[in-house]
C-alpha cells in the first residue's frame, strides 16, 4: 500500500504545475484523496481533497486557481496549479482518509513522500 507523487518542480509566479499521485493497494473510490503541504516554518495545512462520491473541497487560499481530479479506474489523483503564487512554495503531500471533516482534521491513513514545489517571484 503506497502512493507516490511526482510533477513538483520550480516555476516563476504565474506559472503552471500538474501533481500526480499513484495509489497502490487501495481502492481510490471508496476513500478520500487529496493534498496537503507544508512550507519551512509553517503548520501543514490541507489544499484540497477529493471525497468517495467525487465531490471536492479546496482551501479559500487556492480556490479558481487548483483543480483537483481523479481517475478511479487509473488508481490516479492529479493537482492541476494554475496562477502558481510564491506562496505558494511548500512540500505537497498525497494523503488519503475518510470522507468530509476527517481528511481536514488531518486524521490520515496513509501518506505519500512528498514533492517539492518551489514558486519564484
Amino acid at each position: 500500500v503506497r502512493l507516490r507523487e511526482s510533477g513538483g518542480g520550480s516555476v516563476q509566479a504565474g506559472g503552471s504545475l500538474r501533481l500526480s499521485c499513484a495509489a497502490s493497494g487501495i481502492t481510490a473510490n471508496a476513500v478520500c484523496m487529496g493534498w496537503f503541504r507544508q512550507a519551512p516554518g509553517k503548520e501543514r495545512e490541507g489544499v484540497a481533497a477529493i471525497d468517495s462520491d467525487g465531490s471536492t473541497r479546496y482551501a479559500d487560499s487556492v480556490k479558481g486557481r487548483f483543480t483537483i481530479s481523479k481517475d478511479n479506474a487509473k488508481n490516479t489523483l492529479w493537482l492541476q496549479m494554475n496562477s502558481l503564487k510564491p506562496e505558494d512554495t511548500a512540500m505537497y503531500y498525497c494523503a488519503v482518509g475518510g470522507d468530509g471533516g476527517s481528511w481536514w482534521a488531518q486524521r490520515i491513513w496513509l501518506w505519500g513522500q512528498g514533492t517539492q514545489v518551489t514558486v519564484s517571484s
